[in-house]
């Protein structure tokens, strides 16, 4: 299956949870291209973005399990042409 480039989107709105996101991020380390994580403590969240690639299953499997924790908001895109 061929590699796909995507980003995707995180919001963190229960900062309790960080510790089970980065788990997750250093699991599927060698996806990630790039990452910024933006605080908003004023806010009391956190906005992170990655540049990933991967299999569409790879993409797939590392949104789901973001998916599932929970105050945590999770969005992935995917160029049309890749």
């Amino acid at each position: 299956m061929k590699n796909k480039i995507a980003m995707i989107g995180i919001i963190v709105e229960d900062l309790s949870y960080a510790e089970i996101v980065n788990d997750i991020f250093h699991e599927h380390a060698p996806l990630i291209l790039g990452r910024m994580g933006i605080p908003y403590k004023e806010r009391g969240i956190s906005i992170i973005t990655l540049i990933i690639e991967g299999t569409e299953d790879e993409i797939s499997n590392l949104t789901y399990k973001l998916n599932k924790i929970p105050q945590i908001t999770v969005k992935s895109i995917m160029p049309k042409k890749n």
